[in-house]
């Protein structure tokens, strides 16, 4: 069993390279040895399995000579790709050569799936084929493709396992050539996410809501059904921002689990301190890239700053930066490589946005939290030797916890207990999560749709009140109840509470008086409704007459009672048609 991605390990080679001259750089390495986050035992794991059937795309003159010095080793099918297939070529379309090897002419129409499952359309002058068919492989699908068309077919910030789109880069050619022959047999790489559907904010009673994780997505695992998502555990490669991105914790990332990195995070901040460390600033890198530029740079980096080691750099979001922050960090620092997906970035960007706005409107300075592309190691340098903060800071040392929302009202609620400059209330950018709804009263009926689709219960109704209620820690800003609300009378407001008892508590949007039934005084609309109604109606043919008219003011047990002992009503009008 081979496995597509290595493990991490946070306490070797690295701790070599980082000095301890100093009281704060003892108390780094003592904090480095207490990251253990057992990742092996931990994950589920996805399996792909290949027999090593190959497609190569590309032009006559490249696809067939590098098919042909894979398939001494793979079984080749090479497509030789056109805008359209040719005409009158009878059944030369489909060749196979001395050397076994299957050669096609056509275009193709269509390429999905990953690593052992790779599907193809082919137009030919016959119609539409499956090229897999004819290779004589005995499956219908490929189980790897090299792709040497430029641009490549397959169009994504990160392709999927199995698929190489060398282009034009000779060096990625060859290395694609060298490592296409040892994809052959079962590979297992992690299963990077937990997706819980009862609390997704994508879509509610067929109406989209939050798309935040397919936006963030650089792979298109991610995709919608119905009101919820689904995540293509072989197409996800672990980027991470799905997560960063969700609002309300439905998507979490599992390498490690949230609440394992939490925890470490606490335990390691807590052991500088306690090893007479001062100011610590933690350095989020992935390991892969950031690992080799953080040992390229080891020797140099202040010894108060503890690099902290993930699966992926877009995998730690809000929550953990700013619990980071209450557990005792001076500052948090998030290196970027270039090999992070641009989306990866944006998603990043943005939430970091949201968060100093949080921090600044404690009186925090925004420089504590910091994403550092890595492109000039002077400049890195340099941003890593910020002074650190002259407040004293009591640490937090709440429970780790698995739950988004719960950690950062935790961290919030501790930075802001210590806060410089406390607000009470501060707008936020547009498309964070955190805010509150306005309903224009003169508009709302209080018919309760958007009650019906919230998936957070922000909203609620009054129970035997009419009364639209709000609880704004809730909220997450989805717009379903904005989409839902047949009056357009509610728009979403951005923005962060800090006082715990306004956010939590529960308040009245909009409230009506009852409109009960005329027969038995049973309330069950509001004056409100009941005009709108009655106007909507007024000139309808079915409400002509005065009985009519009054059934719409009773309830719906007395309005058929009183459709039956009339003998008449909507019965007796669909009879004159």
């Amino acid at each position: 069993m081979n496995d597509l991605t290595s493990t991490q390990h946070c306490g070797d080679s690295l701790d070599l390279l980082l000095p301890a001259t100093t009281a704060d750089g003892r108390a780094r390495q003592a904090a480095r040895r207490v990251v253990d986050l057992n990742l092996s035992q931990t994950m589920r794991h996805v399996l792909y399995r290949s027999a090593g059937h190959l497609l190569v795309l590309g032009g006559e003159d490249e696809a067939v000579p590098a098919a042909r010095e894979l398939n001494a080793r793979l079984r080749c099918t090479v497509l030789i790709v056109g805008d359209k297939p040719e005409s009158g070529r009878g059944q030369t379309e489909v060749l196979r050569t001395a050397d076994d090897m299957t050669v096609m002419r056509g275009k193709l129409l269509e390429l999905t799936g990953h690593l052992g499952e790779f599907r193809a359309r082919v137009a030919m002058p016959d119609g539409e084929v499956n090229p897999a068919r004819f290779s004589g492989a005995g499956q219908d699908h490929f189980d790897l493709v090299l792709d040497l068309t430029s641009p490549a077919f397959i169009q994504r910030e990160i392709l999927p396992p199995g698929y190489y789109a060398p282009g034009t880069d000779h060096a990625a050619r060859q290395r694609a050539l060298a490592e296409l022959p040892e994809m052959v047999g079962e590979f297992e790489k992690p299963k990077f996410f937990h997706y819980n559907p009862d609390i997704c904010a994508h879509g509610a009673s067929g109406q989209k809501g939050c798309t935040r994780c397919l936006d963030a997505c650089p792979t298109l695992a991610i995709t919608s059904v119905g009101d919820k998502i689904t995540v293509d555990p072989h197409l996800c490669q672990g980027g991470g921002s799905c997560a960063t991105a969700c609002p309300t914790g439905a998507i979490t990332y599992a390498y490690p689990p949230v609440q394992e990195l939490h925890d470490a995070v606490r335990r390691v901040l807590k052991t500088y301190r306690e090893a007479g460390g001062k100011h610590p600033g933690l350095l989020f890198h992935d390991h892969e890239s950031g690992r080799q530029v953080v040992a390229r740079i080891a020797s140099r980096i202040p010894e108060r700053i503890i690099p902290f080691e993930i699966e992926e750099l877009g995998s730690v979001g809000m929550d953990a930066w700013l619990a980071a922050l209450a557990y005792g960090a001076d500052r948090v620092v998030l290196f970027a490589t270039p090999t992070v997906a641009p989306s990866v970035i944006r998603e990043l960007r943005a939430q970091l946005d949201y968060a100093t706005a949080i921090l600044e409107g404690m009186g925090y300075a925004r420089e504590r939290l910091q994403l550092i592309p890595i492109d000039d190691e002077t400049g890195v340098l340099e941003a890593l030797n910020t002074k650190p903060q002259k407040a004293e800071f009591v640490a937090a040392n709440f429970a780790a916890l698995s739950e988004k929302r719960t950690t950062l009202r935790l961290a919030v609620d501790h930075l802001y207990a210590q806060a410089p400059r406390a607000k009470q209330v501060i707008p936020l950018p547009t498309g964070a999560p955190f805010g509150e709804i306005r309903v224009n009263r003169a508009a709302c009926t209080l018919c309760m749709a958007c009650v019906g689709v919230c998936p957070a219960t922000a909203l609620s109704d009054g129970a035997d009140l009419p009364q639209l209620l709000f609880r704004e820690w809730n909220c997450v800003q989805c717009g379903l109840c904005e989409i839902a609300c047949p009056e357009d009378a509610i728009t979403r407001a951005p923005r962060f509470v800090f006082g715990p008892e306004l956010r939590q508590q529960t308040r009245i949007l909009n409230e009506q008086q009852p409109f009960c039934c005329v027969v038995c005084g049973k309330p069950f609309a509001t004056q409100a409704m009941m005009d709108r109604m009655t106007a909507k109606l007024k000139g309808h043919w079915m409400f002509q007459s005065p009985e009519a008219l009054r059934r719409l003011q009773m309830c719906e047990d007395c309005r058929v009672k009183d459709m039956y002992a009339r003998s008449g009503g909507l019965v007796d009008a669909c009879r004159k048609l």
